[in-house]
């Protein structure tokens, strides 16, 4: 977690707001992320890295519909859900750690649907790494469970669960509350309380923001009111 949340001035959000949604990322991962921790020239290369699956030229498109009302479009990733924009970097991120360390991570997921097919495609096929999957049976999408079920990697393990997505989380709370096993096996999750998603997914606020204000020259600058569909907060935490 960051130690302090950093304030930017005008002239930076001026700059800024000309930028596209990768570059923006680029800069305000660069607020969280030291230079000592990943240079900037590789945290560039990650991030861009992250985004070359993406359907859409800008990774990220404003729909501009009638009377003021826009629609930020996060679904051009490979599996069609918002996660997808912070679990690349994400994936991107963690490749880069255990690559430079040497070591092999053990991830765990339990989903509702999109975080497992989203943290699978982060992840797989990567040497340094398995991912495991819990999902809830008759709870998702067909098309949902055939994202998680459908990938034949080495490191993919997918496992259908009865009970709901906040039932299913409980076993995997009881895996990292055994100190000596989460050790052991290097435990780790990608679900919404990881950081780095959360940091990724500030971008969209900023992207939006600067993609709806008219002018940034304006004193004061004007509001822009966003609603957020949620289930579970991540994406509002942002």
């Amino acid at each position: 977690m960051p130690q302090e949340i950093p304030t930017l001035d005008y002239n930076t959000l001026r700059t800024w707001s000309v930028f596209s949604y990768p570059e923006l990322v680029k800069e305000l991962s660069s607020l969280f992320i030291s230079s000592e921790l990943i240079p900037r020239k590789e945290l560039n290369d990650l991030i861009d890295s992250a985004f070359r699956r993406f359907r859409h030229e800008n990774v990220v498109h404003l729909a501009r519909l009638k009377n003021g009302l826009n629609v930020l479009e996060l679904w051009h990733g490979v599996t069609y859900a918002f996660k997808d924009l912070s679990l690349s970097c994400t994936g991107q991120f963690l490749q880069y750690f255990m690559k430079k360390r040497k070591k092999h991570v053990t991830i765990l997921v339990g989903t509702s649907g999109d975080t497992g097919s989203s943290a699978i495609e982060s992840v797989r096929g990567e040497n340094n790494m398995d991912i495991f999957v819990l999902l809830p049976k008759d709870l998702c999408s067909q098309i949902q469970e055939l994202q998680m079920t459908t990938v034949i990697e080495e490191n993919v393990h997918v496992f259908i669960a009865h009970g709901n997505s906040d039932e299913i989380d409980e076993p995997i709370k009881e895996l990292f509350a055994d100190a000596d096993f989460a050790r052991k096996y290097n435990l780790m999750s990608l679900n919404s309380i990881n950081w780095s998603r959360i940091m990724v997914q500030i971008t969209h606020y900023f992207y939006a923001y600067f993609q709806c204000t008219p002018s940034m020259d304006m004193t004061p600058l004007p509001a822009v009111e966003i609603v957020v569909p949620t289930g579970g907060g991540g994406n509002l935490t942002g």
